[in-house]
This record gives structure tokens, sequence and C-alpha cells, in this order.
């Protein structure tokens, strides 16, 4: 029974922060996410915007973290990286939020990954705001080109349309709580907000983990 109780303990301890430092992977204590080097790169977000806010601009280790979380198969820091919305949760739940939708990911590249790194994130943040998670309230119809390799005017083109709601009865009338790992020039936050709207959204705040000094966020 002890053996088992440490066990537990254990898994509680690699769910609450991983063993390595979520930018360089040097060890640190658990429910620690950034050694303090990496922890000296992290720049706030500042967010003029109450509808769109970032946890922190987009730059050294938080940029090395979601990465990994993307490209380097590393869905465990989902949790590390959800935990930096900590500072904007009593914000969220002032809203009187009703609903926590992750953007969502075409399916092929779904399957390619293996993961939606939104869906991880948004589904770490409904626990932490204890209101519901809908992974399928939106879906991406359109396989699009990565953001990142085009121009600001063509990440608008080549999202246009892309995402439609699924089930609009789980947004229909709520304050929706949209997630993402980054925002760069807005325009993806922008097209789920459009879809979202047509679903019935009565109101829509967009929070990712990073925002690129260069996104577009206009008024709306």
């Amino acid at each position: 029974m002890r053996r088992l109780l440490v066990t537990a303990l254990g898994m509680v301890g690699e769910l609450v922060g991983p063993a390595s430092c979520a930018g360089c992977d040097i060890a640190v204590p658990h429910g620690t996410a950034f050694c303090l080097a990496c922890s000296g790169t992290l720049v706030r977000a500042p967010n003029p915007r109450a509808d769109r806010v970032a946890a922190f601009v987009y730059g050294g280790a938080i940029a090395d973290a979601i990465r990994k979380l993307k490209f380097d198969d590393r869905p465990d820091l989902a949790t590390p990286l959800a935990a930096s919305f900590g500072r904007l949760v009593p914000g969220f739940r002032g809203e009187g939020l009703g609903v926590v939708v992750p953007v969502p990911l075409h399916p092929s590249r779904l399957v390619e990954r293996g993961y939606n790194q939104a869906s991880l994130l948004a589904r770490n943040l409904a626990r932490r705001l204890d209101v519901p998670f809908a992974p399928r309230a939106l879906g991406r119809r359109l396989v699009t080109s990565r953001q990142s390799d085009l121009s600001r005017e063509a990440r608008v083109t080549n999202v246009a349309g892309a995402f439609a709601p699924v089930d609009p009865r789980g947004v229909s009338g709520q304050a929706v709580l949209l997630v993402d790992d980054v925002e760069t020039t807005g325009t993806t936050l922008d097209a789920c907000c459009d879809a979202l709207r047509a679903a019935g959204a009565r109101s829509i705040v967009s929070a990712v983990v990073a925002r690129a000094e260069l996104a577009h966020t206009p008024s709306r």
C-alpha cells in the first residue's frame, strides 16, 4: 500500500510540473516549469484588448517550449504551459464564462501530429476554471498552409472559411474562452471568432500562451 501511495504521489508531481525545464530540459524541481536561466527570458505580454489576451511575448524559453509541444512530440508540456495562464484566470472568471473551446486542427494534421496542442492547453485551463470544455465545438474544414510560412496578407486568405461550428448548441448563448498556443497576426483567432459568432456565441475572449510582437489586434 505504501509503495502504491508513493507511486501515486510521484504521478501527481509529474502532472503538476515536469522534472525538466520546459525550455532547455535541465532538471528542475517538480512544480517548476522553467529553470532560473530560462525564466529570465520570459516577457509578460501587454494586453490592451480585454477580449484578446496573452501570457507572454513570443520568444526565448516560451518559444522553445511551444515549438517542442507542437513539433517534438511533447504533449506533456501542455500542463506547465497552461499554468502560464494563471495570472489571467481571475479576469476570465469575472467574465462569467460558460465554455472553453480550443482552436481546432484539421483531421489530417491531427492524425499527423497525434494531438491538438491547443486542445491540450484548453483542457488544462478548463479544469483550472472549473467550466465545461468543448473540444469539438469548432471544426477545421479546410487543409490550410502553415500560417508561420505565410505573409500577413496571405494568412488572412489562408484561413478564410477554414473554421465552422460543429455543434452550435454547445456555444449558442455562451460566453466562450477560445484557446490557442500562439497569436502571430491574429488571423486564425479572428476566423475562429467569426465561426463562433455565427454559432450564436454571446461573447468571446481569446487567450494564448504567447503573442508575437507583430500580432495584428485591430478593434472589432
